[in-house]
């Protein structure tokens, strides 16, 4: 069942749109966020990243089996309700189109049964492609359509290498960085810069959440960073905010689930998760790793995004190479280069 509203019965689905469309109202009735739903899924060894629900709920066509039932479990359906899901969806995948009652004989049927050929595979955005009519032999106008689709294709293969270009030389996306890495120094104003991604750490503006997320290096980021030995190789990353002041930078609400969000937060409120070991990594240093101390995992950007504006979280190790940062020194009362 669906807690926030009543859940659409996908039985109503006569043609991939509009199976679609149930989603996105399995969705809203469930009131649960792209994020929530991707943590729901994670709870229980789904994989639904939140950018693939956007992708699947923005298509017309039906989503692969196993993409469609960890998305309508997270939505709160329990196994029968599943069932029915994936069962309309395998008549769309094989048919295109579905009969007015499920099962029926009647000419609609027939004709769908007429559309019936392999499908078209697992597109990367997790949909699956309905199949089309046979056709009787050379199109001369079909010809001329795949002759379009090459040179579409070959414009964007060029197009996809100037962006990469871009993103070297240093676009919006991320960039790797070449300069060295600088460590932990006490006292010192800093910008906390991933090595993997070319950003540092800031809140958005204008938000009193005070998690953090990736921005551009080369504008003021807010707060400003210092550094607090607590000994043994630990550290207290100290936040200066120009509305809230002084605080710590900690682990939301001090919860040891990986990713949960990195957050700047009044001090003294979470003990050990805002306290950090900051360790070298690679010889020469490739950068510093940052390990919450209650749960000993890593600071890293959700998923080892590249991208601006992606959250900082406490994630596995696993990825150690995309979870380092810099510690890189900047003008006292100013965060900017």
């Amino acid at each position: 069942m669906v807690v926030e509203g009543r859940a659409p019965d996908p039985q109503e689905a006569r043609s991939a749109d509009e199976f679609v469309a149930l989603l996105r109202v399995l969705k809203d009735a469930s009131g649960l966020t792209f994020r929530e739903l991707s943590q729901r899924a994670d709870a229980v060894g789904d994989v639904l990243p939140r950018s693939t629900i956007a992708n699947m709920l923005g298509r017309t066509s039906v989503p692969r089996e196993e993409l469609l039932a960890a998305f309508v479990r997270a939505c709160g359906c329990g196994p029968a309700e599943v069932g029915e899901w994936l069962a309309v969806r395998k008549e769309l995948a094989v048919h295109g189109r579905r009969s007015g009652t499920a099962g029926s004989g009647s000419d609609d049927r027939a004709e769908e049964d007429g559309a019936t050929g392999a499908t078209g595979g697992d597109p990367a955005d997790g949909s699956e492609r309905l199949p089309s009519a046979p056709t009787a032999g050379p199109d001369p106008a079909r010809r001329r359509r795949v002759r379009i689709v090459l040179t579409a294709v070959l414009l964007a293969v060029v197009l996809a290498a100037v962006a990469t270009t871009v993103v070297l030389l240093g676009g919006d996306g991320g960039r790797p960085d070449t300069r060295s890495a600088t460590g932990p120094v006490a006292g010192r104003t800093v910008q906390i810069r991933s090595v993997h991604s070319g950003f540092c750490l800031s809140e958005e503006r204008g938000s009193d959440s005070g998690r953090l997320y990736q921005a551009r290096c080369e504008q003021e980021t807010i707060p400003s960073f210092s550094l607090q030995p607590l000994g043994e190789g630990v550290w207290r990353i100290v936040t200066d905010h120009p509305v809230y002041k002084k605080g710590c930078t900690g682990i939301w609400n001090g919860v040891a689930d990986n990713g949960a969000s990195l957050q700047d937060q009044e001090c003294g409120k979470r003990d050990e998760a805002e306290q950090f070991r900051i360790e070298p990594v690679g010889s020469p240093v490739e950068g510093y790793r940052i390990r919450p101390v209650h749960t000993r995992l890593c600071v890293g950007a959700e998923r080892y995004s590249e991208k601006l504006g992606a959250e900082l979280v406490q994630t596995n190790c696993a990825g150690e190479r995309k979870s380092l940062f810099s510690f890189d020194p900047v003008a006292t009362g100013t965060a900017g280069g």
